[in-house]
């Protein structure tokens, strides 16, 4: 679906707050089909982005880390 958002989990530097909203915003507009929402529309986008981003931030906290690759 959101074939631009890249993958946070494992990331090295760590993602930052900033990253994982970037990631929720993407999400939410290709869900909603809005790029910038009406007055009308605006805090419910609002609120969806900010959901989101505190959902995905519960998430990668919640997984393990990934493994080290091992050298050949």
């Amino acid at each position: 679906m959101c074939r631009s958002i890249k993958v946070l989990r494992g990331a090295d530097p760590p993602v930052t707050e900033a990253e994982i909203e970037a990631a929720a915003l993407q999400f939410i507009r290709k869900v909603s089909g809005f790029r910038a929402p009406s007055k009308a529309n605006h805090d419910a986008f609002q609120a969806a982005v900010a959901e989101v981003t505190a959902t995905t931030s519960k998430l990668l906290d919640g997984l393990a880390k990934p493994r080290a690759k091992k050298a050949s």
